[in-house]
C-alpha cells in the first residue's frame, strides 16, 4: 500500500472503528484483518460455484462470482494506489461486494425478492452485510466478521430510506444523503469495469456474441482496431484478451483522471469533505456514451440471448419452487435455520437459498421438488 495517503484517504486513524471492540492485528493494518476474515469466510469460499452469466457447469473458464470478485479487487488496489487511498480497504470492499450473491446471479436474486415481497423484499446487496453482521459464524464473541464502519458502509452501495432506517450508523448517509468513502466510490466503479469487459470475453467464449456483433460498439470498435493495427495477424483468443485489455485500460486510466480533476476542483481536502461533497469518482462525460453503448449491447445480445434465458427460466423455477418447498415444510431446513425461522420463516429461507451455491441448489431442488431441474 502507498506509504503516504492522500488528506482524503481513509485511515485507521479516522476509522469509526468495529461494532465490538477487539485488541489491535498483530503485523497487520485492521483493513488487512477485514480483507482476511473476508477471503477465509464460508460466503466467500461459495462464491466459486455461483453465477455470473454462465452456470458452473458450462465451462470451467467462465468467470464465477468469485473470480470476478478478485477481478474487482485488482482494478479497486490499482485505482486506489493510482489516487493515493486506502488500498487495503478497496481491496476489502471489492472482495465482500457480492458476498450475499443468490444462486444463478440476477435470476436468482429477483426470484428471491419475488418471493419475499410480503415480507421485506431480497436484496444481495443487504445481504452481503447481513453475512458480515450476522450469519458468519466464525467468532466466540460475536456474530458475523465484525469488519471496521468503512468496510460495512463500502459494502453497502444502495438502500431504500426504509431500510436504511433499520440499519444503525451504516445507514445513516442515506438518510442525510451524504457519500461513502472515495476507496467504496471507487469499487462501485471497478465492479461495472470488471463486469462489462468480462462479459464481452466470455461472451465472445461463449460462441453467443461474434466479433462481427462488436463492431457496432465504438469502444470495442477502436480497441480492436488499435490491436490489429500494431499486430495484423494476431486472431482468435489473443485478439480478443489484447481488445478487452485496451477497454479495460481506457476505463480504469480515464475514471482515475477525471476522479483527480473532480478532487482538485472540489477543495476536498478531509475524509468528512468527501462525505459531504457530491460523488466524486466518475468517469469523464465523453466516455458515458460509449460505456452505455457498450452496456446496451450486452443487455440485447448477451444477457437477453435465447440460450441464457432458458437457463434463466429454469434457475427462477428453481428458486421458486426451494422457497415454496421449505415455506410448506420448515422442518426440511437446516437445524441452525430452523432456529433462526422461529424470528421470521420467510427471512431465515431467503438466508439458506441466498447462501447456496447453484450446484447445490439443483440438487436440493431435485431431492425436494417432483421433476427436479436438471440445468
Amino acid at each position: 500500500m502507498n506509504t503516504v495517503l492522500a488528506s482524503c484517504a481513509v485511515t485507521e486513524a479516522v476509522s469509526r472503528g468495529r461494532r465490538f471492540s477487539e485488541p489491535p492485528p498483530a503485523g497487520r493494518g485492521e483493513f488487512q484483518r477485514d480483507r482476511d476474515r473476508i477471503v477465509h469466510s464460508t460466503a466467500f469460499r461459495r462464491l466459486e460455484y455461483k453465477t455470473q452469466v454462465f452456470i458452473n457447469h458450462e465451462g470451467d473458464l467462465f468467470r464465477t462470482r468469485l473470480t470476478h470478485s478478485l477481478e474487482v479487487a485488482q482494478l479497486s488496489r490499482s485505482m486506489a494506489r493510482a489516487l493515493a487511498l486506502n488500498e487495503d480497504l478497496a481491496e476489502a470492499v471489492a472482495l465482500a461486494h457480492d458476498l450475499g450473491h443468490t444462486p444463478f446471479g440476477h435470476a436468482g436474486q429477483d426470484t428471491l425478492n419475488e418471493c419475499m415481497r410480503h415480507d421485506g423484499g431480497f436484496e444481495h446487496n443487504l445481504q452481503s452485510l447481513r453475512i458480515v453482521e450476522l450469519l458468519e459464524e466464525r467468532y466466540a464473541a460475536f456474530d458475523g466478521l465484525n469488519l471496521c464502519f468503512e468496510t460495512r458502509e463500502g459494502i453497502l452501495k444502495h438502500c431504500s430510506l426504509a431500510n436504511a432506517r433499520l440499519l444503525g450508523e451504516v445507514g445513516q448517509r442515506f438518510l442525510e444523503g451524504t457519500q461513502p468513502s472515495l476507496e467504496a466510490q471507487l469499487v462501485n466503479l471497478a465492479d461495472e469495469i470488471a463486469y462489462n469487459n468480462h462479459d464481452v470475453d466470455d461472451g465472445l467464449r461463449a460462441g453467443l456474441i461474434s466479433l462481427e456483433q462488436l463492431e457496432s460498439v465504438a469502444i470495442f470498435a477502436r480497441c480492436r482496431r488499435e490491436v490489429e493495427a500494431k499486430w495484423p495477424a494476431l486472431q482468435g483468443r489473443r485478439l480478443v484478451h489484447e481488445t478487452v485489455r485496451r477497454m479495460i485500460d481506457i476505463m480504469a486510466g480515464e475514471l482515475v483522471a477525471q476522479t483527480r480533476a473532480n478532487l482538485a476542483a472540489s477543495g476536498v481536502k478531509t475524509l468528512a469533505d468527501v462525505h459531504r461533497a457530491p460523488v466524486l469518482a466518475a468517469y469523464p462525460d465523453a466516455l458515458r456514451p460509449q460505456l452505455r453503448e457498450l452496456k446496451t449491447f450486452l443487455y440485447d445480445n448477451l444477457y437477453h440471448h435465447a440460450q441464457v434465458m432458458q437457463t434463466i427460466d429454469q434457475a427462477r423455477r428453481i428458486v421458486a419452487d426451494l422457497f415454496g418447498a421449505y415455506l410448506a415444510e420448515p422442518a426440511q431446513l437446516p437445524p441452525e435455520y430452523q432456529r433462526r425461522a422461529q424470528d421470521g420463516k420467510a427471512r431465515a429461507i431467503a438466508d439458506y437459498i441466498a447462501g447456496m451455491t447453484d450446484r447445490y441448489a439443483v440438487k436440493e431442488h431435485q431431492r425436494l421438488c417432483a421433476g427436479g431441474e436438471f440445468l
